[in-house]
């Protein structure tokens, strides 16, 4: 075959698959995006094995509170299948069971910067007369901590279920919102599958809540000395992105298909560079692996976590954690709540005012994505 053959048919494949992202619908892109998700389990239970090994000694908090993400995982599928069956549409096209099911993802994310944050200052006030919490020697604490929010969560789901809420009814029903801002002169009017102000909170906060615990595994590098925790700060930047890209589908009003494939992929790929980095420390910290060790996981630190040794630039991902490391646990939470209430605001209301959200343009969210991504980088 000629040169000129093989340019000619790669760019005959290269378009064709352009045009087949463009115009994937829905029901090609949950299928597309189901093996991900299902494959994604499996690198996530090992990350979780490798991290609670006794060598690690990290706290049982935090292990509780990765952990209570596998509540969310297998809790999303019963509401996923629930609107599916009585609305005919995705989970995301239905507010109410929406924003109960991504609470879970909340609450594993609060428990986790929660249980951080006591390890954190234990460890910080080491030449002072602190008693160690108990969140960073038993599970106890943080699994009745779980246990009340998940109820909670509960309660938002089951209530309007018995209540005969309809595919559109509100998460919380919308008592958050304010209709009259959505009419001081917007160019465009709200569809009726936009996010309530509850759920886009409900979001915001688990993309703030998972920069702070990435910025508290920098700082948890810092004082255990082990500069393979900075690691697994970035083999979970995939994660957030992941959490971008699910905000960024919403913003355009889940009207770009391809990016629910594209998270799934974002989720399969930070599960295993989370699991690689955990696996990493444990290596580290003497645990020997009843298998063998896997040599071509454990190598030298890497170039960003090097980096990271000689320079806190990188950091701006613990920014939030360190501006509010004074204020205690229920202060914490009532200003991360606050900032992104205030966000989720700006974002409903003020999406109405421009035309890109309701444009469908796959590169422009896209931008939406990787900017920050790299930013974060």
């Amino acid at each position: 075959m000629m040169p000129s053959d093989v340019l000619q048919n790669t760019i005959m494949n290269l378009d064709y698959l352009n045009n087949a992202i463009l115009t994937m619908d829905q029901s090609a892109a949950e299928e597309l995006a189901g093996p991900f998700f299902g494959l994604s389990l499996f690198p996530y239970l090992a990350f979780l094995y490798f991290l609670s090994v006794p060598e690690n000694e990290t706290p049982k908090g935090v292990t509780v509170g990765f952990a209570t993400c596998l509540l969310f995982v297998f809790l999303t599928i019963p509401a996923a299948i629930g609107a599916k069956i009585w609305y005919g549409v995705s989970l995301a096209d239905s507010d109410w069971l929406h924003g109960s099911a991504e609470s879970l993802l909340t609450i594993t994310n609060l428990v986790t910067v929660i249980a951080f944050r006591q390890a954190l200052g234990y460890k910080e006030a080491a030449n002072e007369a602190v008693p160690i919490p108990e969140s960073v020697v038993s599970y106890d604490p943080m699994v009745k901590l779980v246990g009340g929010l998940t109820a909670v969560a509960a309660v938002t789901a089951f209530v309007p279920g018995l209540m005969g809420a309809q595919v559109h009814t509100p998460y919380l029903n919308g008592f958050m919102d304010i209709p009259q801002l959505a009419q001081l002169g917007a160019s465009h009017p709200e569809p009726e599958n936009a996010l309530t102000v509850a759920c886009w909170i409900i979001h915001i906060t688990s993309l703030v809540e998972f920069l702070v615990a990435m910025g508290f595994c920098w700082r948890w590098a810092e004082i255990s000395n082990n500069s393979k925790w900075k690691g697994l700060t970035w083999g979970l930047l995939p994660l957030h992105s992941s959490g971008i890209t699910a905000c960024t589908y919403h913003l355009f009003y889940n009207s770009i298909p391809v990016l629910v494939p594209l998270q799934a992929m974002l989720t399969c790929l930070g599960n295993t560079t989370a699991m690689i980095g955990a696996y990493r420390i444990a290596i580290s910290n003497g645990w020997v692996a009843p298998w063998g060790e896997m040599s071509f996981l454990n190598g030298k630190n890497s170039s960003k976590e090097e980096a990271g040794e000689e320079s806190q630039s990188l950091v701006g991902f613990e920014d939030l954690g360190d501006a509010l490391a004074a204020d205690n646990d229920f202060s914490f939470i009532v200003k991360l709540f606050a900032g992104c209430a205030v966000a989720s605001y700006v974002v409903k209301y003020g999406e109405l005012w421009f035309d890109f959200p309701f444009e469908s343009q796959l590169y422009v969210s896209l931008s939406f994505i990787f900017i920050p991504s790299l930013l974060n980088s």
